[in-house]
C-alpha cells in the first residue's frame, strides 16, 4: 500500500507555469515612465515563473504612488488556475486593485477589474522592446504615458 502511494507520487509532475505568461517577458526590467505619470517601475519573475512582480514608484496628478503588483494565474486552494492572467496591486495609500492582463499580438491591454471594463490601459512596444507608449482610459478621464527601459 505504501509502495503504491510512493509510486503515484513519484509519477506526478510538478506544476508548470502556463506558457502564456511568457508573453509578459517583454515587461521584465526597469522602466522610466513619463507623460501624465512620472517615475519608475520594475518587473521581475518570482522564483518558479508562476508570477511576475511589479514594483511601482510613480507620481501622478501630484500624488506619490508606491506599491507592488503580483501578476499571474489565480489558483485558489484546491482549484484549477484561472484562464485569464490576473493581478492585484497593493499601494502605499491602502488600495488593493485588481486587473486582468491581455496581450493581442504586441498590444497589451490591462483591464481594471474584469475584461471589458470601461477602465483600462492599452499600449504598444517598439520593435526592439525597449520603449513603449499608451494611454489610460476610465470614465471621466484618462492619460497618456511613455516608458523607456533603463535596466
Amino acid at each position: 500500500m505504501v509502495d503504491d502511494a510512493n509510486n503515484a507520487q513519484a509519477n506526478q509532475q510538478p506544476p508548470q507555469p502556463n506558457p502564456d505568461l511568457k508573453n509578459l517577458d517583454i515587461l521584465v526590467g526597469t522602466w522610466e515612465m513619463s507623460g501624465d505619470v512620472q517615475g519608475q517601475v520594475t518587473f521581475e519573475w518570482m522564483e518558479g515563473g508562476f508570477f511576475l512582480i511589479q514594483h511601482v514608484d510613480l507620481e501622478q496628478y501630484g500624488q506619490r504612488i508606491k506599491g507592488i503588483e503580483i501578476i499571474g494565474h489565480e489558483r485558489p486552494f484546491g482549484a484549477e488556475p484561472s484562464e485569464d492572467i490576473k493581478s492585484r496591486f497593493y499601494s502605499n495609500t491602502g488600495d488593493t486593485l485588481d486587473y486582468v492582463y491581455e496581450l493581442e499580438g504586441d498590444t497589451p491591454t490591462i483591464w481594471a477589474g474584469e475584461k471589458g471594463s470601461p477602465a483600462y490601459a492599452k499600449g504598444t512596444f517598439s520593435k526592439d522592446g525597449n520603449t513603449g507608449s499608451g494611454e489610460w482610459v476610465y470614465p471621466g478621464g484618462g492619460g497618456r504615458f511613455t516608458m523607456a527601459r533603463t535596466g
